[in-house]
């Protein structure tokens, strides 16, 4: 990208074409006025010679005298020369001469500035890159950029989400919704939460954070040491989400785009995990949905949407 040599381009076959073009009317009007002065003193001479000399008197053709016929010749090329030299002197003249090079000038101007466009571009695409590869060396693609990525919890009116590792209550339309947002895509998670999974959460990717070295786990489940390992390893998923526990959650945050997140309709003591306060003033709700108690749900919550507004 970089080595490639760049030149300026030289005066177009257009301007070439139009600089020869005026050398060569200067000259032809130049040769016309010539011919003209020529002609101008051939015409007096032979009337010198015919009246006072009295050559060419006794000569005819055609019946005409031979000094009728220069003369009508003559007179021919006056007007032609007249019509050329004095009528349109103005393609000879200085006025026309500097039209001429108006037009170049003007030419080669705008020349000059579709270069410089053109350079602008260039040097607005190489910045791009420089900032492109700037961006890559530190690490951050802009892939990553484009991840929304998204936290998903279950919490009470007093914000507890789990005791012993566990969920708290148990509602189905809950656990379906978890299941349809987060199908497909990568779940990052502590390893007290991934722990209290039977196995591994089927057609998700498992990205488990966790401080233990060698941490074992079954085939296919990511192991990282910190919270922004875990993103970039889930940096090809458009939109990664976040499941807890409560000091994943804490650390996820201060960066993460959308909170969906299921409020449980009561307050159940004993907790010990718990959701950090979302603050009205970074988060706006866009989506809510209501879901009363039934014979299947023994509380009544409501699935709500935040989104980022700083």
């Amino acid at each position: 990208m970089f080595g490639k040599k760049k030149t300026i381009p030289q005066i177009d076959q257009e301007q070439l074409a139009l600089i020869k073009y005026a050398e060569k009317r200067i000259k032809q009007k130049q040769r016309v006025y010539v011919h003209f002065v020529v002609f101008l003193i051939g015409a007096v001479f032979l009337i010198l010679a015919n009246t006072v000399l009295g050559i060419g008197k006794d000569f005819t053709i055609a019946g005409l005298n031979w000094f009728v016929i220069t003369i009508i010749i003559w007179l021919a090329f006056f007007i032609y020369h007249f019509v050329s030299v004095f009528i349109t002197h103005k393609f000879m003249g200085k006025d026309w001469v500097d039209q001429q090079r108006n037009t170049l000038v003007a030419k080669q101007q705008e020349r000059i500035e579709k270069l410089k466009q053109q350079f602008l571009k260039e040097e607005t695409e190489i910045a791009k890159s420089l900032a492109f590869d700037d961006t890559v060396n530190k690490g951050v693609s802009t892939q990553k950029k484009k991840t929304e990525l998204t936290i998903i919890v279950a919490a009470d009116e007093d914000n507890a989400i789990g005791k012993d590792n566990d969920l708290i209550w148990h509602l189905s339309d809950d656990l379906k919704r978890f299941k349809s947002l987060t199908n497909g895509h990568c779940i990052i998670m502590g390893r007290k939460t991934f722990e209290s999974f039977p196995k591994p959460l089927p057609n998700r990717t498992h990205i488990v954070v966790t401080r233990q070295d060698n941490y074992m786990v079954p085939n296919g489940v990511i192991v990282v040491n910190n919270m922004d390992d875990a993103i970039d390893a889930a940096r090809k998923d458009k939109q990664p989400f976040i499941i807890g526990g409560g000091e994943i959650y804490k650390q996820a945050m201060s960066f993460a785009h959308k909170i969906e997140i299921t409020r449980v309709h009561h307050k159940f003591g004993g907790a010990d995990t718990f959701f950090p306060e979302i603050d009205a003033s970074v988060w706006k709700e866009t989506n809510r949905k209501e879901h009363l108690k039934d014979e299947k749900h023994e509380f009544s919550f409501t699935f709500l949407t935040y989104e980022r507004t700083i």
